[in-house]
């Protein structure tokens, strides 16, 4: 059930780790099977030798009752064989690995920065590298000065003093990208105003008299632009309409999130989705593949087969085991096993996998067709349960954090999940289709007068769709569009 949940993308370190863990599992395709089984016959043992392997006492575990040489006997008849994940792979060779790039994280790029002050107080680099690593992953530094002291008294024993934290803050927000180190929105916003106001002229790309207006607004006016109160903040700024439009296209040019410019955020590309699956159309024909290059071919260690065939021959010769030889046959079993429920475990969840996604694309088909969201059908976890013949549970943990890569692009298995909304003609219709509508309208009302959740109730109503106006804002919010306030624009 855990293996099931890794998505491929972290499959290769699981088995990575358990290769580690485990040295009668190995990476590779299974060798020539022919030797092996002329081994097995050379090997296998007499009616003679089971007889006298049964009345050896020192080969059976006080414990458990465990009788080696009956393991050995079945383990060499019965060869666990290899998985190879590469069977119904359809990629080639070279794209079996993704190439992992190594950068620096956010924080060490920031770091860097500080030999561009010139500082030579350690005391003072070391509050400046603590106020770097507080910085979250937004670029903003939502710790308080007072639990930044506190940091530094518990890691590195210093007792400093708020001036000195704020007087470091200063050195933070001049690091590169602009509006890094702000403690809220508008700092951030100013912080980045500041930077294009300071900058060369012959670089500047905005009127610097819009830039200083722009500054005015979100310094003295962030409560009025924040609600889009436009009316009150051209009557407070003496400005009209054309000149409040200019303003406010500088303003939202800012990066209210400065660290997701960095490279670590995903601008060089290296982020990105590996998909579990693979659907192709092939002629009108469906074609589903797994995804498995992460996952390499394994198998049971040549060396620990060849440690039992040792051990057999050497029963045949009439040669009794050692307490340590014992002890050691214990151990192979042990790490063999392991191997085989490993390999065993890695199969049915390949399987598991396959047979959901499959009962998914053919639920789906239309979809996976036509690429068109409004034919994805009404569909939970029961449904593909009940055809699959799996558990709900087994369902849900397949399509957790787990992708499909279609025609129409890379998407996640719970998309295809939705719960029915009856239409007034008594039709159930996916609520995923009723959301892909709600935004469409949204995306072409008129945002000077934007639509009210009222009005998007009554618009899908005509449309034939059933539905209240609690969950159409509920849908909205979904969506990630904002209330109809805040979407108004001059």
């Amino acid at each position: 059930m855990k293996l099931l949940q890794i998505p491929t993308a972290s499959l290769d370190q699981r088995i990575k780790e358990e290769l580690e863990a485990n040295p009668a599992l190995e990476e590779g395709a299974e060798e020539d099977e022919m030797d092996f089984n002329e081994d097995q016959e050379d090997d296998a043992p007499t009616d003679n030798d089971e007889e006298s392997f049964g009345d050896d006492e020192d080969t059976r575990d006080p414990d458990d009752g465990f009788d080696l040489d009956d393991y050995i006997n079945e383990y060499i008849e019965d060869d666990p064989g290899s998985y190879n994940a590469m069977d119904n792979n359809k990629y080639e060779e070279e794209q079996q690995q993704v190439p992992m790039v190594m950068e620096n994280s956010f924080h060490e790029y920031l770091e860097r920065q500080i030999g561009l002050f010139n500082i030579k107080d350690e005391r003072s680099i070391a509050i400046l590298e603590q106020l770097i690593g507080s910085i979250d992953e937004d670029g903003y530094l939502r710790r308080d000065p007072l639990a930044v002291i506190d940091d530094l008294m518990f890691s590195k024993s210093m007792i400093v003093e708020p001036h000195e934290v704020m007087e470091m803050l200063k050195f933070v927000h001049k690091l590169e990208p602009a509006g890094v180190g702000a403690r809220d929105l508008q700092e951030c916003l100013l912080l980045q105003l500041n930077t294009k106001i300071n900058q060369d002229q012959t670089e500047a790309t905005e009127d610097p008299e819009i830039l200083q207006k722009a500054c005015s607004i979100i310094r003295d006016h962030f409560d009025e632009f924040s609600k889009k109160h436009f009316a009150k903040l051209m009557r407070q700024l003496e400005m009209d309409e054309e000149e409040l439009r200019e303003v406010i296209e500088v303003i939202i040019k800012l990066n209210p999130k400065p660290a997701s410019g960095y490279a670590s955020g995903g601008s060089d590309g290296s982020n990105y989705v590996i998909p579990d699956f693979i659907i192709q159309n092939r002629d009108g024909e469906l074609e589903l593949t797994l995804n498995s290059r992460n996952a390499p071919e394994l198998r049971v260690s040549d060396h620990y087969r060849d440690m039992l065939r040792s051990y057999s021959r050497n029963r045949e010769e009439g040669n009794r085991m050692s307490r340590k030889e014992r002890e050691a046959v214990l151990f192979i079993k042990q790490k063999i096993d392991s191997a085989r429920w490993f390999i065993d475990a890695i199969q049915k969840r390949q399987s598991t996998m396959y047979k959901t996604m499959y009962a998914i694309m053919q639920f789906q088909y239309e979809f996976f067709v036509t690429g068109d969201t409004r034919k994805l059908k009404p569909m939970i976890l029961k449904d593909i349960a009940d055809v699959t013949g799996l558990d709900i549970s087994t369902v849900s943990r397949v399509a957790n954090s787990k992708f499909v890569q279609t025609e129409f692009g890379t998407k996640r298995l719970k998309e295809f999940f939705s719960e029915s909304l009856q239409t007034q003609d008594g039709d159930e219709v996916s609520t995923t289709e009723v959301k892909k509508i709600l935004s469409d309208i949204i995306s072409e009302e008129d945002k000077q007068k934007p639509l009210s959740d009222e009005d998007l109730k009554e618009m899908l109503q005509e449309k034939g769709y059933t539905i209240a106006r609690r969950t159409v804002a509920k849908y909205r919010e979904q969506l990630g569009v904002s209330v109809a306030r805040l979407r108004k624009e001059l």
